[in-house]
């Protein structure tokens, strides 16, 4: 059974946090996915919203989506002010994806996440519907050949990590002081028609039903 919405909330509510962001990260986002103009950034899994801060620093305007409430409550406390974040309480896994930008995202962040995925391909591919034209999903996890045998459950092999990739048509991988950050381009295939038309504007979501 996996880690319910309940359990999270008492771990932020406890004062417990994750790995802070480190340079490394820092810098191959600045280098690798840099905010065009009008950018927006989708932050998966947020928790205390560290990523979803340094996104909007850069220029990003950012969603940030956490199932917990408990790390909602920690992000807006720690991050009071903050205009360029939207906070969102939300399973990506399991919710209706209604409150994200229907305009789509120029980037999409997993960070410290996607182990705690069950269905990690379908969920790749919702988020991968939302990237705007030349859009970047962005995994970044621990590696298990790094992570103690009873933490293993936070971090990712190098046969789940290439699984992550499927479907993608530009992969890159790079090391940041140990932890692995994917970089993803190029919509991930066989969407579903659900799949498909959360990626079009409402505008054009009549247009589109049309020819699938």
């Amino acid at each position: 059974m996996g880690i319910s919405r309940t359990d999270w909330s008492e771990h932020y509510n406890g004062g417990r946090s994750f790995r802070s962001l480190g340079d490394d990260e820092k810098g191959l986002v600045v280098e690798h996915v840099p905010a065009p103009e009008g950018g927006r950034a989708l932050d998966v899994g947020c928790g205390t919203g560290e990523m979803a801060v340094y996104l909007a620093s850069l220029g990003y305007t950012v969603d940030a989506a956490d199932f917990a409430e408990g790390a909602l409550e920690r992000a807006r406390a720690e991050h009071p002010g903050e205009d360029g974040v939207r906070w969102l309480c939300l399973d990506v896994e399991h919710d209706a994806l209604t409150d994200l930008a229907e305009a789509g995202y120029d980037l999409v962040v997993m960070r410290l996440a996607i182990a705690f995925i069950r269905d990690r391909a379908r969920v790749l591919r919702r988020l991968a519907a939302r990237l705007r034209e030349d859009g970047a999903l962005v995994i970044i996890t621990p590696l298990a050949e790094q992570t103690s045998p009873e933490r293993r459950h936070i971090a990712l092999d190098d046969g789940e990590l290439d699984a992550l990739t499927d479907g993608f048509e530009h992969v890159e991988r790079f090391d940041a002081h140990g932890l692995a950050v994917l970089i993803l381009r190029g919509r991930a295939g066989s969407f579903s028609a659900e799949e498909a038309l959360q990626a079009v504007p409402t505008t054009a979501r009549h247009a589109a039903l049309s020819d699938l």
